[in-house]
């Protein structure tokens, strides 16, 4: 599966981990990794280490997580980016709405 969700011991962290493409075909895994079974995460992780293609539907899916989070007081982190995907989160200014490391 392309999107994995690990939840933190403490429960107040969930790492969200991408591999392969992140475009329209892993949307309804990727909501599933943080709306699943009454989770109630205080931070976010985003990582894309193993991911080698983002499009705007992804950019999309991004922003719903930013919308589940809270908006603009949600601790979303995303991690681990390659440069062509550095790029593409770069051209479309999230640096100004995710901390991107």
């Amino acid at each position: 599966m392309p999107i994995k969700a690990t939840l933190s011991p403490d429960g107040q962290e969930l790492t969200i981990k991408v591999s392969g493409r992140f475009d329209f075909s892993a949307h309804q895994d990727f909501r599933e990794a943080y709306e699943r079974g009454g989770l109630s995460p205080q931070r976010f992780v985003v990582d894309l280490h193993d991911t080698d293609y983002i499009d705007s539907s992804a950019l999309g899916m991004l922003l719903l997580l930013r919308d589940h989070a809270g908006g603009d007081a949600a601790d979303i982190r995303i991690i681990h980016c390659n440069q062509n995907v550095r790029k593409v989160l770069s051209i479309s200014n999230f640096e100004q709405l995710f901390s991107i490391e």
